[in-house]
């Protein structure tokens, strides 16, 4: 059996509620020195950004000492930095925290607000601005919703107990409802069960439905709907909107926006479905995805208490189709 590697503390605090960077060297390799790899392995950075950070002593080992640019290569040492941060437009939306215990927070998130850092968004994410407001350093996410997507995100207090949490959604003992604002379509039975196979290539900014075994299933039913006589014109079509309630059994990447679109019914605001759009600019926080995570239903892993939580958010479409189409808010209790 392979022995886990022990993986030291971070010798450098959380900025702005992001961690820094980890780096394992590889355990076999031709670099001479540890320059040489991060070089190569931040090849996107540039060897400049690198070596800036060697003569400024951003690189530190797990003693928090500066590595020198020269520093031998040696297999499986770990080195840390701080990543310099994206230049991001604050999404001017509150992430409600709807419980907090010693255990877990359960968050509200707005639209347009990551889960989690990741690319171009960094300290505008829930996990970090929780963190910060919280005062939660460790703070951890137990799973992730889309950049666009609205409502309910667990997140762990205690790293030790993460896995317990993140198990829920692995094993699928998590019951989560959604909630949709999309065209009706009269013709469309439901509720009915969608099982499709969905593939996201990495790179690739759409999911795709391809033949094969399900690994997909979702749970469609109509709420209500009405027909809006007086905005033939909008999204909704002749048959006007609809709110739909979704229930995934799994979690594949935009399952419920490509099942939408599959059934012929996709969700308002959908920059990606049935058509890729071009990217708004930054801070254009207008027409935002008509999806939220409405609820979660669980046994707590730690304490056995049965949890059901509700986001009070109103999907905005829905409440003021006019306003929405139009790009206006309305405000903090709204449904961004």
């Amino acid at each position: 059996m392979r022995r886990k590697t022990r993986i030291p503390p971070s010798p450098l605090p959380q900025r702005h509620g992001v961690d820094p960077v980890r780096v394992r060297l590889p355990a076999t390799g031709a670099w001479g020195t540890v320059r040489a790899h991060l070089v190569e392995r931040l090849s996107g950075a540039g060897s400049g950004v690198v070596d800036g950070m060697f003569d400024a002593g951003r690189i530190v080992g797990a003693d928090g000492r500066p590595v020198a640019a020269d520093a031998p290569f040696v297999p499986g040492m770990f080195v840390w930095f701080h990543r310099d941060l994206p230049d991001e437009v604050p999404v001017p939306f509150p992430v409600r925290v709807v419980h907090r215990d010693e255990h877990i927070v359960v968050a509200d998130k707005p639209h347009f607000l990551a889960t989690t850092p990741r690319g171009g968004h960094v300290a505008e994410t829930a996990l970090a601005r929780l963190r910060r407001e919280l005062d939660l350093p460790e703070l951890t996410a137990a799973h992730r919703l889309d950049r666009l997507t609205a409502g309910l995100v667990l997140f762990t207090v205690r790293p030790e107990e993460r896995g317990a949490y993140q198990s829920l959604f692995r094993d699928r003992r998590i019951r989560k409802e959604y909630e949709a604002v999309a065209p009706y379509d009269p013709d469309l039975a439901l509720p009915r069960t969608v099982r499709s196979r969905i593939v996201k290539e990495r790179g690739v900014l759409t999911a795709r439905e391809v033949p094969g075994e399900p690994n997909a299933v979702s749970r469609v039913e109509l709420v209500e709907h009405r027909e809006d006589p007086e905005h033939r014109e909008h999204p909704g079509g002749p048959g006007g909107l609809a709110r739909y309630r979704l229930t995934p059994a799994t979690g594949q990447t935009h399952q419920l926006r490509v099942h939408l679109n599959t059934l012929g019914v996709p969700i308002l605001g959908d920059p990606l479905y049935p058509d890729v759009t071009a990217p708004a600019p930054a801070g254009d926080f207008r027409r935002p995805l008509q999806l939220l995570a409405r609820s979660l239903e669980f046994t707590d892993p730690v304490t056995g208490e049965e949890h059901r939580f509700h986001s009070g958010r109103v999907l905005a479409a829905w409440a003021s189709y006019d306003r929405w189409a139009a790009g206006g808010y309305d405000g903090p209790s709204d449904g961004q």
